[in-house]
């Protein structure tokens, strides 16, 4: 069951536009904050979803527009063969979807940590950042549905 807090107001859920347009932004920014640690190259798949999903929370792109770039970040994490990369791919598609259904939000953080742990780089400090980049009108229900899913992410 999925978690009201994460279903638009208008769907019969609990989140706000506002809310929802700062889970894109959250989401953006935890994949480009990994890249440079990582040492991933922004490849055009990664930096066409981060505008896409910026250009989403600025009214200026669609929910088809998002949902057609995640589904070139899934045909791109299925061609590559570095786990790393594909954690973060995963993780670039993930936000931009996040104009779809803000529970994808979850999958940058998420995808994050697995890369970092796939690295030997220790999680904590980045699950401490994401933390720290929470607007206060969506740090609990991030910070707590993030929590149920790492089991799945073995984190």
């Amino acid at each position: 069951m999925r978690n009201p807090h994460f279903i638009a107001l208008h769907r019969g859920g609990l989140l706000t536009k506002e809310q929802h347009i700062q889970l894109m932004l959250w989401a953006c920014a935890c994949v480009e904050h990994l890249l440079p640690q990582l040492g991933i190259e922004t490849g055009e798949c990664i930096t066409n979803v981060l505008k896409v999903g910026r250009a989403w929370a600025e009214g200026k792109a669609t929910v088809g527009d998002a949902r057609r770039a995640s589904v070139q970040c899934v045909a791109a994490a299925k061609e590559a063969t570095n786990p790393v990369a594909v954690a973060i791919i995963r993780a670039a598609g993930h936000a931009v979807a996040t104009a779809h259904m803000a529970d994808h939000s979850l999958g940058p953080a998420l995808y994050g940590l697995k890369a970092l742990k796939l690295t030997g780089k220790p999680v904590e400090p980045e699950r401490a950042w994401q933390n720290a980049q929470l607007p206060s009108g969506i740090k609990e229900m991030v910070k707590e549905e993030r929590a149920k899913k790492e089991k799945h992410f073995k984190l």
